[in-house]
């Protein structure tokens, strides 16, 4: 039996969508905090097991009778490694075969701007740590994330973000979700991390091109300085620690962070991801 976490977020509700498709729903169970959002899971049979990071007894109670776990990381922030920490110390007591978890495609995190990204591999590392055997999805950055970096006018504005000449393998979370979904109903021969990014990295001047083509109207991309794009968020309104993340985001970005291009995902979906030109028309609806 397979256990998702984080099961009625963006990417659980997207690898379960696909995982029902290849195994018995029966043999699915998801970990959720909120029952009313799986009203959904429920109608297609899916076991539903009630709980948080936080609570060790409904971590130990979903673990019983399951063979693997895929640990969705966690949003919160503060408390998101030790949360970690508590579903894979349930998974150990309850001596599951595997343990899959999402965690990011960086180069390196000893030179990430963004502190936060370091949890993934505090993660990963305790994961390791823990002897049981392990599935690792390293997740490039989602090209659905693109219209929230380039802001609702883009069309009018264009793009003024710190990312310079920085690439990213952008790819769809649906088909991140269907490549997660594959593998976990495969059976694991040994430790495996899986870089799932696209088959070429993108640059926003290549956003700004297809977006161009897109809209028919020319969308610049003109690389703006991190402490000016800090600043400007926060004249936004957003509180100086999160326009801080932001940018160091999109920092690392232009210091070749997510420039990292694997065959993973293509060899995990069977074909070839979704590309930029593919993926921005169905994403802004044109």
């Amino acid at each position: 039996m397979i256990l998702i976490t984080g099961a009625t977020g963006q990417l659980g509700t997207a690898v379960i969508h696909q995982l029902v498709q290849k195994v018995p729903a029966s043999q699915i169970a998801a970990f959720v905090r909120d029952e009313t959002k799986a009203v959904n899971l429920v109608k297609q049979g899916v076991t539903i097991h009630i709980g948080t990071y936080d609570d060790i007894q409904s971590l130990d109670r979903a673990m019983q009778g399951i063979e693997t776990v895929l640990l969705i990381a966690g949003t919160d922030e503060e408390k998101r490694v030790r949360q970690h920490q508590n579903v894979v110390n349930a998974a150990k007591k309850a001596s599951i075969r595997r343990i899959a978890y999402t965690s990011r495609a960086l180069k390196d995190p000893a030179t990430l701007v963004n502190q936060l990204m370091k949890g993934h591999f505090q993660t990963e590392d305790y994961i390791k740590a823990s002897g049981l055997p392990y599935t690792l999805f390293e997740n490039i950055l989602y090209m659905d994330a693109i219209p929230q970096f380039v802001g609702d006018a883009v069309f009018e504005r264009g793009i003024h973000i710190p990312a310079g000449q920085g690439r990213v393998a952008l790819a769809l979370r649906s088909e991140m979700g269907e490549a997660i979904a594959n593998a976990l109903a495969t059976t694991a021969e040994g430790n495996r991390t899986y870089h799932l990014t696209n088959r070429e990295s993108y640059s926003f001047y290549d956003v700004a091109a297809v977006l161009t083509d897109l809209s028919g109207k020319p969308v610049t991309y003109t690389p703006a300085e991190p402490t000016t794009f800090e600043t400007q968020l926060i004249g936004r309104g957003l509180p100086d620690v999160v326009a801080r993340r932001i940018t160091g985001f999109i920092t690392d970005i232009a210091n070749g962070q997510e420039d990292i291009v694997s065959p993973d995902l293509e060899k995990l979906l069977g074909r070839k991801p979704t590309s930029l030109k593919q993926g921005l028309p169905f994403l802004y609806n044109r």
